[in-house]
């Protein structure tokens, strides 16, 4: 499948006439009914159906309509940014980081690159820290925020900031008399977040409770933060996350102090030996002076 093959099908798909589609292409309406008929072989599916002279998106067609808009206006926004900073007008700055690192340091420093340098080009990409890592090795990103540290003389490493974890409970459970010790959370059900890809964060909370001599009782795995704590408010279990969590306000999910030797998860900031990019250098300085290593 090729790029202008789901540009065919969104012109069809938006016009729902053939004829008025290949006017919108400035192309033959025969190629392009053949075009939409091999697409359509491609894929598997019926994207339309056909009704009397018209046309009609089938279920599966308006799915891929949907979701193919979204493709191409982020691959148009993608090759704007390409055209600017291949004009020199602007510089390709690539921030990598773990979805928990959004409720800390992480917003403001978007702010700040994004608003007081309008020559930047501020890319973000959710990624875990084995990813960051690779990326930025490749160059594909600058700088990244993650959990999990690791020993590589390409990549220089720092602990910006240490969070203590918080366990997320149903706002319906019964309220505990205080915080949470270790063996009191090793006795709940809880949901263990990312499953895969794995190392991640999921292994730093394993290894928690294996260095106070516990094993936890795990219910469940999930993938992203806020499926962990959707399975949390409808009652699976508990999970335990960074205090930072806590700013994304539900109604259905209450937050519970732990007590426990070592229950931390630090921010680590990670970027390639060796970069003296000032870019580089602006935004580790702003995430120093604003957070505290332990």
């Amino acid at each position: 499948m090729e790029l202008r093959h789901l540009r065919y099908f969104q012109a069809v798909a938006q016009e729902l006439n053939v004829t008025r589609a290949a006017e919108k292409l400035h192309m033959a309406q025969p190629p392009l009914s053949r075009q939409i008929r091999q697409f359509e072989e491609e894929i598997g599916v019926a994207l339309f159906d056909r009704v009397g002279r018209g046309l009609r998106l089938t279920e599966a067609g308006r799915f891929l309509l949907e979701q193919s808009l979204q493709l191409t206006q982020r691959l148009e926004e993608t090759l704007e940014g390409t055209r600017r900073i291949g004009r020199n007008e602007k510089r390709w700055f690539g921030i990598g980081f773990v979805p928990s690192v959004l409720y800390g340091v992480l917003p403001g420093l978007i702010r700040e690159l994004r608003g007081d340098d309008s020559g930047v080009e501020v890319g973000l990409t959710e990624m875990i820290t084995v990813q960051q890592l690779d990326a930025l090795k490749s160059g594909r990103i600058d700088l990244a925020f993650g959990r999990l540290r690791f020993s590589d003389p390409a990549i220089v490493q720092q602990v910006v900031m240490a969070e203590p974890l918080v366990a997320a409970m149903p706002a319906a459970a019964p309220s505990p008399a205080g915080p949470f010790d270790a063996g009191t959370l090793a006795r709940q059900p809880l949901i263990l977040y990312p499953a895969r890809p794995r190392p991640s964060y999921a292994d730093h909370v394993l290894a928690l409770f294996r260095a106070q001599g516990l094993q936890p009782r795990i219910v469940q795995e999930a993938n992203e933060l806020q499926t962990a704590l959707g399975l949390v408010a409808a009652g699976l279990g508990m999970t335990l996350v960074p205090a930072s969590v806590q700013r994304l306000h539900r109604d259905d999910v209450r937050y519970v102090p732990v007590q426990a030797p070592g229950f931390v998860s630090p921010v680590i900031m990670s970027y390639r030996a060796g970069d003296t990019s000032a870019q580089l250098a602006r935004a580790i300085a702003w995430v120093r002076t604003r957070t505290e290593a332990p």
